[in-house]
């Protein structure tokens, strides 16, 4: 089998070495629609990766939110009291309440207004897995302390290197002053610039509309030993109907089902890779279907010599096959500038996987194997004599 390969004149190469010009225009429109699906599929990454940050850093194996709550920045309130009777549930070991609020602010840099995310709770209850914000627990108990994201999107580099020197910065929330004394890291999403932490106490003070009765989420840690799906089943069927009960893993697909389903951006995302997908087969195809018309006097010469329509068709997914190699390749380089470019400019975690790269390449063979079948469906069904 080897010996034959090693003896076949490889001649889809051949005829697309043939014509360089027209090999050039092939692979610059395959890069270019493989870049469309690797720009796609990496935005509609960053769109999930972005918007469960906070999600995946909670310190809870079950999460209360508001039935009419649509996403993390969109979030309603219920009741307090529903946390004091998840406490009746065997298998909870604690109940806190969480606070969330979108709001605008001065940027301590610029003193433009822009918007930002604030988070309060309860400084004695770590609420995160980030350590950044458990070693400042006592700080943001102090009145108007805030702790604040070096990864938001903005103008904030001077800001930062000021709190990093051991500086602290004051801007202005609700036309109250609060004092940045600190940093911890999460990152924009496409929900929001930027995070604010703070305690619950000083949240309340900055929106005095807000009660302390009414929270935003409520954290549930499951005693050891306990399921925590049984716990939240249990608590599900205990709680009335103006609050839902989600496991922490169910909480972070719900921020993701806004996004795919509720959202328009996770749609145009998809329809993106499948655009990509189709002005990849159109161009490859126009470049195939040329040159099988170009050399349609050799196909019926091989086709009176009695080659079955098999080998006709071996040869232009070949010559597909070597496109798809040679166009993905540039395709790869120039989306590793742009994730490069992107993350910087915004801030999203805009990076590249070797299954994506995979997940791309098998998408440019079959684009390129579809293309090269219909380039050779006139040609399997024409007389050779009809074709001189």
């Amino acid at each position: 089998m080897i010996k034959q390969l090693r003896r076949r004149t490889p001649l889809g190469w051949l005829q697309l070495n043939h014509e360089k010009s027209r090999l050039l225009v092939a692979l610059s429109g395959i890069a270019f629609a493989d870049l469309l699906m690797f720009m796609q599929l990496g935005f509609q990454t960053a769109l999930y990766d972005s918007n469960t940050r906070l999600h995946r850093s909670l310190q809870a194996d079950i999460v209360l939110t508001s039935p009419q709550a649509r996403n993390l920045p969109s979030l309603s309130t219920f009741s307090r009291r529903r946390l004091y009777q998840a406490m009746d549930i065997p298998g909870v070991k604690s109940a806190e309440a969480m606070y969330f609020n979108n709001t605008i602010w001065k940027n301590p840099q610029t003193h433009r207004e822009t918007g930002v995310l604030v988070i309060g709770f309860n400084p004695d209850k770590p609420a995160f897995n980030l350590p950044d914000v458990n070693q400042q627990l006592q700080t943001i108990k102090l009145p108007g302390a805030v702790l604040f994201d070096r990864g938001a999107r903005g103008d904030y580099q001077k800001a930062i290197a000021q709190i990093d020197q051991g500086k602290t910065l004051t801007t202005e929330i609700e036309r109250r002053t609060i004092t940045i004394s600190g940093l911890f890291q999460v990152g924009a999403s496409f929900g929001s610039d930027g995070n604010l932490i703070t305690s619950d106490q000083n949240f309340l003070r900055l929106f005095s509309g807000r009660q302390s009765s009414s929270v935003s989420l409520g954290l549930i840690k499951v005693k050891p030993g306990y399921d925590p799906k049984k716990v939240a089943a249990t608590l599900k069927a205990y709680l009335k109907d103006d609050v839902k009960v989600l496991t922490h893993a169910e909480f972070i697909e719900f921020e993701n089902n806004f996004w795919r389903t509720n959202s328009p951006i996770g749609f145009i995302f998809s329809l993106g890779v499948s655009m990509g997908f189709v002005v990849g087969v159109i161009i490859v195809y126009q470049v195939l279907s040329t040159d099988v018309n170009a050399h349609v006097r050799e196909y019926a010469t091989f086709k009176a010599m009695g080659y079955r329509n098999y080998y006709l068709l071996g040869v232009v997914l070949e010559e597909s096959l070597i496109l798809a190699a040679l166009g993905f390749f540039p395709g790869l380089g120039v989306s590793l500038a742009l994730y490069q470019l992107t993350r910087s400019a915004t801030n999203l975690p805009m990076y590249m996987t070797a299954i994506r790269a995979l997940q791309v390449l098998v998408l440019t063979i079959i684009m390129c194997a579809i293309s090269g079948a219909i380039a050779t469906r006139k040609l399997q069904a024409t007389d050779p004599a009809d074709m001189f």
